[in-house]
């Protein structure tokens, strides 16, 4: 027998899908490429929530941290027991490779096995396909899209490039840590996202010329121990050892193509679904967190989306009950 449902993706909102279908008694089961909340694990070591920790919580099921805003390490502690004492059925490290609907039960094809279900929710999140800057020399070793953190730089000359989060806590950790950090952004000023207990550290040290920054500009090439930037004042070359290249990430869109989901053209690649039951345009397929979003990765994330499961398993409910 098929299952009723397949979730593809064992993030957060992946346990909220399970956490809702097993309450519902709704046959399923969480498919992941990685481990268990595989995004977060591959966050940076020290990252801290923008969110309380009672907002990143999954069917009130209490999230106690140090201090108000939690830390990766606590929030992997969480989504763990949550999945564990509940006994989540979660199978991890399966990836999932293609999907297809025959005769109106879908096909999972995973490097290991084949299953059958009546439904199917991606909530694959976005963390895994970077933003390349698409110049010559991006795939040298000494260049990475991911921060882990700052020791590794120590006494380096690191060249940061975006004026995001994850840009601005790796610029001053590696700082503080005795990195010779420099700031590459292509706008104007630190990003307006940027958590508001951080920013002005970062503008403060840029003011005081702890962090060089280049506003307009954009590297051009990197090479083996150089990079070569343009500059409102022209081409400019520095001494470098390693670029942390954070400009973001994006969805895995060729998979939700794939699947045949209608996909919107105007480069925001923002899929189509029914904003009361998830559903979209493929019948019994629907989209979970982040994922929802397309290119705006910004638009959706834990604390906003966790709804997105209670959403799916109501209209589940009824459905498989008729």
């Amino acid at each position: 027998m098929p299952y009723d449902v397949v979730i593809i993706g064992a993030g957060p909102i992946g346990i909220a899908c399970a956490m809702a279908c097993k309450k519902n008694n709704i046959h399923y089961i969480v498919l992941e490429k990685g481990t268990l909340a595989n995004s977060l694990y591959n966050y940076p070591l020290d990252m801290t929530f923008f969110s309380t920790s009672e907002k990143l919580e999954i069917d009130n099921i209490p999230f106690i941290s140090t201090n108000p805003k939690p830390k990766r390490k606590e929030a992997l502690e969480y989504y763990r027991r949550v999945a564990y004492t509940n006994k989540l059925f979660i199978k991890l490290f399966e990836k999932v490779n293609s999907v297809e609907k025959i005769d109106g039960i879908f096909k999972i094809y995973t490097e290991k096995a084949t299953y059958t279900s009546k439904n199917i929710i991606v909530s694959t999140g976005f963390y895994d396909i970077p933003n390349l800057l698409n110049v010559p020399g991006e795939k040298l070793q000494k260049v990475s899209h991911y921060y882990k953190e700052a020791h590794f730089y120590t006494m380096q000359k690191v060249v940061v490039v975006g004026a995001s989060n994850s840009s601005v806590d790796a610029a001053l950790e590696i700082w503080r840590k005795g990195g010779e950090v420099t700031m590459i952004i292509r706008g104007n000023a630190i990003g307006s996202r940027v958590k508001y207990w951080v920013k002005p550290d970062i503008e403060n040290r840029i003011k005081e010329g702890s962090i060089p920054v280049y506003f307009t500009s954009e590297i051009k090439e990197i090479k083996e121990h150089e990079i070569v930037l343009q500059t409102p004042n022209g081409e400019i070359t520095l001494e470098n050892d390693y670029v942390l290249a954070l400009t973001g990430y994006q969805p895995n869109i060729t998979f939700l193509n794939s699947l045949g989901i209608s996909i919107s053209t105007d480069g925001k690649y923002q899929p189509k679904y029914n904003e009361k039951t998830m559903e979209t345009n493929i019948p019994g397929l629907y989209l979970a967190g982040v994922i929802c979003g397309g290119m705006e990765t910004h638009k959706w994330f834990i604390e906003n989306s966790v709804i997105h499961a209670q959403k799916i398993a109501k209209h589940l409910a009824t459905t498989l009950s008729n």
